[in-house]
């Protein structure tokens, strides 16, 4: 039996494996011409002609639904095999318009998407065929069904598409991660949550979430964000140094900018001997935070002692972190007048590329004249 023929049954319509619908799959009877013409073009090495040959199928078997889906479906993989990408999703789409709620093909559409790199392609089918596989669990039972054979039914129907499924969701988790625009990331979040909930991803998924928040300046939503992801574990470090980091912006809410930072400070245990560059980076920024709250509160001389922890920790491991702690640090020695520790901190400050650069360069050019003027 040819590859193309692997799979078909005797049936001739769009049916379900469950009788009920929810999932569809493409059948040829055995013995049709439909088959037999389907024989003769899996048995074809060339794929310029196969295709042709898909294409001359099309046009024969037209008012035949069940033969437009797999003619269709097996031209996409055919385009795809030869490298043209936009046929193939092309045909593909046709192949949905005929069984738009089959797995098979869905998963073909998620495949092509990622040799186009077309994220937000990988991620409608992928989102599509994971809602699809969980309308498994949401179906009616016959009357003429018993509850235990359609337990069984289900059941079995569900463990026959894992593989999709898992499949949908590690393509859908990865276009997330490579996603750069902040409002098109978290609106991917929120859909990848609401179709794969038991992902097991929440810790990768609320990072990026807060991360979305905080580029989207959002600070209502990230603060709910964050609070329900702490309230669901304490020890998640992102949640954690996020809310942290956007508590301080405001004196209001300094009492929980140290609260949460100090947790994250004893989570991270950068003192010890094999504390990792994450542990001395998060350790380091929460310690930034108290000193950054500090200041706030005028203690400028405890703001000073947590800011020099900072910068020993970030030093040489996160780059545009140090630069944050060293800004303060600066403004701190500055305004105690010991312009001559703020000028060599700010001076290594101005040094790095990135969004503090700025501001560092113009409070260093005021130290400098400060310095020149004697003061």
């Amino acid at each position: 039996m040819s590859p193309i023929r692997v799979g078909l049954t005797a049936a001739l319509a769009l049916i379900s494996s469950l009788g009920l619908a929810q999932i569809d799959h493409v059948t040829i009877a055995a013995g049709t011409p439909e088959d037999k013409d389907l024989t003769t073009i899996g048995n074809e090495q060339d794929l310029q002609k196969k295709i042709a040959m898909f294409q001359d199928f099309l046009q024969k078997y037209s008012s035949n639904p069940m033969a437009v889906a797999f003619g269709n479906w097996q031209l996409a993989q055919t385009y795809q095999s030869a490298g043209d990408f936009p046929k193939a999703a092309d045909a593909a789409d046709k192949a949905l318009v005929s069984s738009p709620r089959n797995l098979d093909i869905l998963t073909s559409q998620v495949a092509i998407s990622q040799q186009m790199h077309d994220g937000a392609r990988v991620f409608k089918y992928a989102v599509q065929g994971g809602g699809i596989y969980n309308s498994i669990d949401k179906q009616t039972k016959p009357e003429n069904m018993s509850d235990e054979g359609f337990r069984d039914t289900v059941e079995t129907e569900k463990q026959n598409n894992q593989n999709a499924y898992q499949f949908f969701q590690s393509s859908a988790f990865s276009v997330i991660g490579s996603e750069t625009n902040a409002k098109t990331r978290m609106d991917y979040i929120e859909q990848f949550t609401a179709t794969f909930p038991r992902s097991g991803l929440d810790e990768q998924l609320t990072s990026y979430a807060m991360m979305s928040l905080a580029e989207m300046q959002d600070n209502k939503r990230l603060i709910a964000y964050g609070e329900k992801a702490i309230a669901a574990n304490p020890e998640n470090m992102v949640a954690l140094l996020t809310l942290a980091t956007t508590y301080v912006q405001s004196p209001e809410t300094a009492a929980k900018a140290i609260s949460y930072a100090q947790k994250a400070i004893l989570l991270a245990k950068a003192d010890q001997p094999d504390a990792t560059k994450s542990n001395k980076v998060s350790a380091g920024v929460a310690h930034c935070v108290v000193g950054r709250t500090y200041a706030l509160q005028e203690k400028t001389l405890s703001s000073i002692a947590e800011l020099k922890t900072a910068t020993s920790l970030l030093k040489g491991e996160d780059e545009q972190q140090y630069a944050i702690a060293a800004y303060y640090l600066g403004w701190d020695y500055a305004k105690l007048k010991k312009l001559s520790e703020a000028r060599a901190i700010l001076t290594e400050g101005a040094a790095i590329p990135g969004s503090m650069q700025g501001a560092i360069k113009e409070l260093l050019t005021k130290v400098n004249s400060a310095r020149a003027a004697g003061k």
